[in-house]
């Protein structure tokens, strides 16, 4: 969506973009949100050509995933509705038969004046804005360290109830972990964050009571818009993100619509003490450690077994138990089930959360390698949620990983306004540039994600990465000791370690890699990919597709990357290369 501040005028009717709404005769004009973006999209290109490219670009990002063509012919029936036009005899919409439209009005633009505030009433009271808002993470002022978790927790579950308001009318942006502590001002974080609003919180424990202190920030002139103070149990907690997200949404003159209001209510669970295990466990999974994962698991398991249709505790299972494949090197076919099994029973609890929906799209994504199936999960996940960064990330690798590079990073560009200071947002877009042979980019990236959070593993193998296709091996080596270092071992940052150096002739050394994999599977799981990327170093294709079989028996989670990683590209005209590309579906409506 257009980021001006300007409104245009044609006819009777005032397009104000900063109010993102349209009005005629001074009244508003109910118009959702893609036929208004598609709007502004003629409006600011009056006068030409719009292919149908360019509004599925706006739209959706020219995925695969959806159906496209009538989702433009819809929202362009909604325009011209709500203009009262003909496509027969247009005065403002004209259909160019084959190609696109054309906006054809005469327009005549009006700019803001100075400082006016983007959120203004207009009459009846009603909020014209897009309001955006932050969650700054809640502050634990007392003592005792044990309700870091319960902070952190409430953070992410106001944003996320907040998101919930009114997806068309309020951006969340979400993972603010980075400023806990910080003593940047509100106007600074406001610039960094884009945002209008921020939420500031506080916990304090006071005897055998927490206190909770909101305070709402205008980021424009820093004033505190309201303020409130709760008293609570420590057990207690239940529901309070709810009435805050109301209570602020009130006072940033959104409505709540009754729907809206069912679906908050619906959210969460009515049982105070599982709430509080799925917030130990959200605590829990951000590590991405295989010990962390194990606690959550059991956190989440607790949480359900006290309320059976817990729907956002059956997701966050279904998640961990899946990524832990690619995070910790569990074993696919021991979590793929419980994975599966938990996605269900969070659809069948509650089909219309986001959470649940991104979890059924992850989970087809990286375990069963059914990417288009993902994709209608994780659009409906964008539908119920538009600010649900994760959705748009594993949308983005979905993309990616189908060669469809440009909408990929589209996707990833959205995760990163979504969580500007989130680290696996920009981890997981330098792996999108990577597989786009972007190394450039995937560097500056990578580079990002260190600079953020220089303890996250991920990060330095997202450096190690394109700095071995760039030829730096000594950097590469240096960013994948310390992957290895940070990740505990994981078998990612220890195979392509060997590939790198098999590949600058250290071929001893890679041997040895080979045989510290050798040892390590005599402990635990290694994913078979791993040996058979060190082999692909060396330059032996028949072990190399020893081990690949072997990974795609073990239903191996990384043998996703082998559609778009460069590594690989020596091998794509083998024709065992392109049959093991066809079982795993993965040339598929390529």
């Amino acid at each position: 969506m257009s980021t001006s501040r300007e409104t245009f005028r044609f006819r009777s009717f005032e397009l104000d973009i900063s109010a993102y709404e349209l009005r005629r005769h001074g009244r508003s004009i109910r118009l959702e949100r893609q036929p208004m973006d598609v709007l502004i999209l003629l409006v600011e290109r009056r006068g030409q050509l719009v292919s149908r490219g360019d509004i599925i670009d706006r739209l959706w990002g020219r995925d695969v995933f959806v159906d496209v063509e009538t989702g433009v012919h819809t929202a362009i029936r909604k325009i011209r509705q709500a203009l009262r036009d003909s496509r027969q005899e247009p005065k403002f919409v004209e259909t160019v038969s084959g190609k696109g439209y054309r906006f054809i009005a005469d327009v005549e633009v009006i700019a803001a004046a100075p400082g006016m505030p983007a959120d203004v009433e207009l009459g009846g009271g009603a909020a014209a804005a897009r309001v955006t808002l932050a969650v700054l993470p809640f502050e634990n002022r007392g003592s005792d360290s044990e309700l870091d978790y319960l902070a952190a927790g409430l953070t992410d579950e106001t944003s996320a109830s907040l998101a919930q308001i009114d997806p068309e009318q309020l951006i969340v942006k979400g993972r603010t972990l980075n400023y806990k502590g910080t003593t940047k001002t509100a106007a600074e974080i406001g610039r960094e964050l884009s945002v209008e609003y921020l939420v500031e919180s506080s916990i304090r424990a006071e005897s055998d009571r927490l206190r909770i202190t909101v305070k709402l920030i205008r980021v424009s002139d820093q004033e505190y818009v309201w303020s409130e103070s709760y008293e609570r149990q420590p057990t207690s907690v239940l529901g309070l993100q709810q009435e805050l997200s109301t209570a602020i949404a009130q006072q940033i003159r959104l409505r709540l619509r009754p729907d809206r209001s069912l679906g908050l209510g619906r959210r969460q669970t009515a049982n105070a003490e599982a709430y509080d295990a799925y917030l130990r466990g959200r605590h829990l999974t951000g590590r991405r450690t295989p010990e962390a994962n194990r606690r959550a698991i059991q956190y989440y398991e607790h949480a359900i077994a006290l309320d059976p249709d817990y729907a956002l505790a059956w997701a966050a299972l279904s998640h961990t138990y899946a990524a832990s494949a690619m995070n910790s090197d569990a074993r696919p076919l021991d979590v793929g089930p419980h994975a599966r099994h938990a996605a269900t029973q969070a659809v069948r609890a509650n089909p219309d959360l986001a959470e649940t929906q991104w979890a059924v799209g992850y989970v087809k994504w990286l375990m069963d390698w059914d990417w288009n199936a993902a994709g209608i999960a994780l659009h409906r996940a964008i539908e119920l949620d538009p600010s649900s960064a994760v959705a748009y990330r594993t949308l983005g690798h979905a993309l990616s990983q189908l060669h469809c590079h440009r909408e990929a990073e589209s996707a990833m560009r959205r995760v990163r306004e979504l969580e500007p200071l989130e680290p696996m947002s920009y981890a997981l877009s330098a792996q999108v540039a990577f597989q786009a042979r972007d190394h450039n980019s995937a560097v500056e990236l990578a580079r990002r994600t260190i600079l953020i959070e220089p303890n996250l593993w991920i990060g330095y193998m997202a450096l190690g990465q394109p700095y071995e296709q760039q030829g730096k091996d000594d950097l590469a080596m240096e960013a994948l000791s310390d992957a290895t270092r940070l990740s505990g071992g994981n078998s990612k940052a220890i195979s392509l370690t060997g590939y790198l150096l098999a590949k600058s002739g250290r071929v001893s050394e890679a041997r040895e890699v080979l045989k510290t994999l050798d040892d390590i599977s005599r402990q635990r799981y290694v994913p078979p990919y791993a040996q058979a990327l060190v082999y692909a170093g060396l330059g032996e294709r028949d072990e190399v597709f020893e081990w690949l079989e072997k990974a795609y028996d073990a239903r191996d989670v990384h043998l996703i990357f082998l559609p778009v990683d460069p590594k690989w590209d020596g091998y794509r005209a083998d024709p065992r290369f392109e049959a093991l590309l066809t079982r795993c579906r993965f040339t598929a409506d390529r």
